[in-house]
């Protein structure tokens, strides 16, 4: 059976995809949630994922592929993620798309900084230069007396601290688990999750054609953005993958202002710009470490 040989710059493509899709999502997202109750947007987003990775992945492995070994902790880990999709989708209803995708970008610093006592990581100097330039670029975006409802940019932050946990279980569940039983039990879960949530919660005015049919495309968008991802990281290290990641800043910024009119101050936009430079200064320097560290080791 031959191995598969990675393609570091099909990797770059695939996740400058996935950051568009994602950033695509929140848009659609910020739209629906401002006119329905977010629990039945979410509702439909995960239902779409739920079903389109049983059309994709059960024909070739059947029900083993939802199968775990540690259900518990893999609920938790969707659980988080259910409060994240929440918390976003609520927060969008009341802020620009691009604050709140910087200031959701706490999330991979905070990682980084727990992964330390937690799963035994080493932290270098870079990494903490980046934690701080991050963390005050996120200030400078969610500074008291800006134009940021307060409740939006508490929202954000516990999205953030959501992110956190889930990127952390993710880590750790990644070592006993597949991918494909991970991506499925969070739909799942986040399917149950929300439609017990939308009990008694439709009110409103019902959705037309394009807004049922935008439900709809949410639910693909957010599938094919993992998929994307997920693919990415089968083509290139994390290392060369991460710095793209930060391509959302720009998407969100470009579709806000087209799809809603809105435009970042001078203040916020020099703190998005030290979000994406002390990314990828980590990304890039964790790039370079692995690479010496791959030298030293075939001499």
């Amino acid at each position: 059976m031959p191995t598969h040989k990675p393609n570091p710059t099909k990797g770059v493509l695939l996740v400058m995809g996935a950051v568009f899709i994602f950033a695509l999502s929140d848009t659609v997202t910020k739209h629906l949630a401002t006119i329905y109750p977010v629990s039945i947007v979410l509702l439909m987003r995960y239902l779409v994922n739920v079903v389109l990775l049983l059309a994709i992945l059960f024909p070739s492995q059947g029900a083993a592929f939802w199968r775990t070994k540690r259900t518990a902790l893999v609920t938790v880990r969707a659980l988080t993620l259910c409060v994240a999709s929440m918390t976003m989708a609520m927060a969008l209803r009341v802020m620009p798309v691009a604050e709140a995708v910087s200031i959701v970008y706490l999330a991979p610093f905070a990682v980084m900084l727990l992964a330390m006592p937690l799963l035994g990581e080493r932290v270098n100097w870079v990494g903490w230069l980046g934690a701080g330039l991050g963390f005050t670029g996120v200030f400078l975006i969610a500074r008291p007396g800006g134009n940021l409802a307060p409740l939006g940019v508490a929202l954000c932050l516990i999205n953030a601290v959501c992110g956190t946990a889930y990127n952390l279980l993710t880590k750790v569940l990644s070592r006993s688990e597949t991918t494909n039983a991970l991506l499925f039990n969070t739909a799942f879960v986040g399917a149950v999750v929300f439609a017990l949530l939308s009990i008694g919660q439709w009110h409103g005015p019902m959705p037309g054609l394009i807004d049922f049919g935008l439900m709809l495309l949410l639910g693909l968008l957010m599938t094919s953005g993992h998929f994307l991802f997920t693919a990415a990281y089968r083509e290139a290290p994390a290392s060369t993958v991460a710095p793209i990641g930060y391509m959302q800043l720009f998407w969100s910024g470009g579709l806000g202002w087209l799809v809603f009119g809105h435009v970042p101050d001078a203040i916020s936009l020099i703190g998005m710009g030290l979000v994406v430079v002390a990314g990828v200064s980590i990304a890039l320097r964790s790039h370079f470490d692995g690479r010496k560290a791959q030298a030293l080791a075939a001499r």
